[in-house]
């Protein structure tokens, strides 16, 4: 499992909770966007069932009750039709940002630090869930809500949280998650592989789905690095020095994949999908393929036509 990362001194860890926290307005800005892009790009995937809102008119069936006949619909024609509403049970999404210090690390192919795309990700899926009528809530600090400023109050409680100075997990911590609900985990998995089975296992056993979204910098991924470097874990501060860096890229990529493929694998056990995410990408690309993830794998999922984000929005929670 790779431990070092080429990265600059460690900073006191309260002042870089504190300079994460004061970029939050700008990330939020950042997740709207990044949701009123996608947004497009989505087509409801609508399907019947309890609820007021009407949906369709279909063909009456033999497996049909006489008093779900639309009786003024059917009148002068010869088919007899049912009246469809729309389902309208709220799914509720839990969310988990790893803001560790390992994910502070940002190298000079990306613009943002691991941490920071996280939070645009998972805030920009909590916008396009809550627009589609979803209950999100971000795990340990937000209860699940369908209201519109939902994403807002999770940036002010994360906001506190990381002002706070408490240490931030890697993994969700031990909560408990409602039976089929959906936990959707954004973190670069670097933590042994025992914890992070763990971590996973917890949630599974509550019988909840989970969607596992690896952030990592290009270069954790190519090692682009040659001569002398100083590689310094960011969770531990332990320095090491290679004289040629670049003798150390194949073993190095070999240890990385052979970690993300045992992460993968036991995701493939719980049947969760995995996205990995570089943050030299743009984030539409990862939230669209989310999306389409939970919509299509999840059957009870559901995925309403979501209203797009407008500038009164992203100034509304600009100002938080």
């Amino acid at each position: 499992m790779p431990q070092h990362f080429p990265a600059p001194a460690p900073q006191d860890l309260e002042n870089t909770a504190h300079a994460l926290a004061t970029r939050l307005p700008a990330l939020l800005i950042e997740a709207n966007r990044a949701a009123h892009t996608v947004a497009h790009g989505i087509h409801g995937r609508r399907r019947a069932g309890p609820g007021e809102t009407f949906w369709q008119f279909r063909h009456y069936e033999s497996t049909d009750t006489a008093t779900s006949i639309d009786w003024r619909r059917s009148a002068g024609s010869d088919h007899l039709f049912v009246r469809e509403r729309e389902w309208e049970a709220a799914h509720t999404v839990w969310l988990w940002l790893d803001l560790s210090d390992s994910m502070g690390f940002r190298s000079h192919l990306a613009a943002q630090t691991k941490a920071e795309r996280a939070i645009v990700l998972g805030f920009a899926m909590a916008e396009l869930l809550i627009q589609g009528g979803e209950r999100v809530g971000l795990l340990g600090l937000t209860p699940p809500s369908t209201s519109r400023q939902g994403v807002h109050r999770m940036a002010v409680a994360l906001t506190k949280q990381l002002r706070s100075g408490s240490t931030m997990p890697s993994l969700p911590p031990s909560a408990r998650i409602s039976r089929y609900a959906n936990c959707m985990v954004f973190s670069d998995f670097l933590d042994p592989i025992e914890d992070i089975q763990n971590s996973l296992q917890r949630i599974a056993d509550q019988n909840a789905r989970g969607h596992l979204v690896q952030v990592l910098d290009p270069a954790e991924e190519t090692l682009p690095y040659d001569g002398r470097v100083e590689f310094i874990a960011s969770e531990t501060g332990e320095r090491i020095t290679a004289e040629r860096a670049s003798e150390l890229r194949e073993q190095y990529q070999t240890r990385l994949h052979a970690h993300r493929a045992e992460v993968e694998s036991f995701a493939r056990k719980l049947q969760w999908p995995f996205l990995c995410h570089h943050t030299d990408r743009p984030a539409e690309e990862t939230l669209l393929a989310l999306h389409t993830r939970m919509a299509g794998l999840d059957k009870h999922y559901r995925a309403k036509p979501v209203r797009p984000a407008t500038e009164a929005d992203l100034s509304e929670n600009a100002g938080g």
